[in-house]
């Protein structure tokens, strides 16, 4: 049995897929490990391209794109260590970040998820954490994001020296979540309901429901590029991020998830 299974899920992703395979195989974890990618059904050469060069890795091809929640879970259900990293295809792997992610996580018996300090491909820090998603939270982080994105300098300063220091924020970036398979499996791994974007923070809370903790290590250093899947069809996953945003606020904040679907609806974005 592997120590740690890493799970890719992929769509029309080849070249960033291919690039993120690559730097594992450059850098890979120091024990023994499985890397699982689930291709949700991928009209480009996805699949075909790891079968052709990367034989060790085991594909698992869907008919159907079953979105990224439910392609995890296909992953999980390929898997049996007791550590499971999520990784998104957009990723690179330096050298021993995987090691010190793992160290990090089995160094605290409260935590069940880590995530590392995620950097774009200029190395600028990306905001990779944050609070629990909620009417007031969502807009301070929205906030802080565009004030960062902007480079307004009191908000890149504090961003830059929180990504400095061990912390325990509500959720972590799932491009890059190291999970206890126990901790997973106790809260059902993930809603499928979210087909694209807050699945991460929703299984955080889920995990958090159960008195464990979520681990920001910047011992370990990802680089997160923003991969083609996304930037080829910016109108589908703009809905996506609203579907799933709706059924967060129904599922967490029923009160306000009226609200926003009105809202949404006379801003005609759904």
């Amino acid at each position: 049995m592997s120590a740690l299974d890493i799970i890719i899920v992929s769509f029309n992703a080849a070249n960033d897929l291919d690039r993120c395979l690559l730097s594992l195989h450059a850098h890979p974890p120091s024990g023994p490990h499985e890397v699982i990618v689930v291709d949700n059904a991928s009209s480009d050469t996805n699949v075909v391209s790891v079968f052709k060069k990367w034989p060790k890795v085991r594909v698992v091809p869907l008919l159907d794109n079953v979105g990224f929640a439910e392609g995890c879970n296909v992953g999980f259900a390929h898997t049996k260590a007791l550590l499971v990293l999520l990784l998104n295809p957009d990723t690179v792997v330096p050298e021993g970040a995987l090691d010190r992610l793992v160290d990090a996580l089995m160094s605290d018996d409260e935590c069940a998820v880590a995530g590392p300090r995620l950097v774009d491909g200029a190395g600028s820090v990306e905001l990779s954490w944050g609070p629990m998603l909620g009417p007031f939270n969502q807009i301070k982080q929205k906030l802080f994001t565009w004030l960062y994105s902007h480079g307004f300098p009191p908000v890149s300063s504090l961003i830059r020296n929180r990504a400095t220091q061990v912390h325990f924020p509500d959720w972590v970036s799932g491009a890059c979540l190291l999970v206890r398979r126990v901790d997973a499996e106790a809260v059902g791994f993930f809603d499928k309901r979210f087909f694209m974007y807050i699945e991460d923070v929703d299984f955080c809370a889920a995990i958090r429901s159960r008195k464990r903790r979520i681990l920001f290590t910047p011992a370990s250093e990802v680089q997160h590029i923003r991969g083609q899947s996304v930037a080829t069809v910016p109108k589908a996953t703009a809905l996506a991020y609203r579907q799933s945003q709706l059924a967060f606020y129904d599922k967490h904040h029923p009160f306000w998830a009226p609200l926003l679907r009105s809202y949404l609806r006379f801003c005609q974005r759904i």
